[in-house]
This record gives C-alpha cells, structure tokens and sequence, in this order.
C-alpha cells in the first residue's frame, strides 16, 4: 500500500507564533502516526518561485495523512499560527 504525504511549503514572518503552531502541530503528527522526512533546513531553488521552509512528513497511508490534515488537533494548530506567516499544504499519495 502506499504512502501518504503531507508536503509544506511556508514563508515564515513571525517566529514566535510560528514555534507555538509548529509545537502543537508536531504533537498532532505523532498522534497520527506521521514522521517528519523534512523539516526546514538548508534548501535552495531549482525552479519556480520556492519557499524558504519545507516540510515533508511521510504516513502510512494517504488516508492517515488526510485524517492529520484535516483533525481537530492540527486545526488547533492552525489557530496558533494566524499572523505567522504564509503556507501551501498538499495531501499525497506515494508510488
């Protein structure tokens, strides 16, 4: 069965209320059962417009990254983060 992936992609503008959403939201992943592949770190663009901070956390399913996405948990989350800055997040499906 493949994999599913939660794959971010974030422009941070306030680090304090970004650490608050980030902490919360790594608490949702581990009840989830998702494992962090990437998590900021050095990066640079091959193409396009590109973010400066990446996330890639891996499931076991897609439907388990979908059920972290949209939980009760993350959207907690979510609320620790307004003002913090700018996300792109997409749900997908491994080979």
């Amino acid at each position: 069965m493949p994999k599913g992936y939660v794959i971010a992609r974030a422009k941070v503008s306030n680090a304090t209320l970004w650490a608050a959403y980030a902490a919360k939201a790594s608490e949702a992943i581990k009840q989830y059962g998702g494992t962090p592949l990437v998590r900021g770190g050095q990066m640079t663009i091959g193409e396009g417009e590109g973010r400066a901070r990446n996330v890639v956390i891996e499931f076991k399913d897609f439907e388990s990254a979908k059920a972290y996405v949209n939980s009760p948990e993350y959207a907690a989350a979510r609320k620790e983060r307004e003002g913090a800055g700018e996300i792109d997040i997409v749900v997908v499906e491994g080979v």
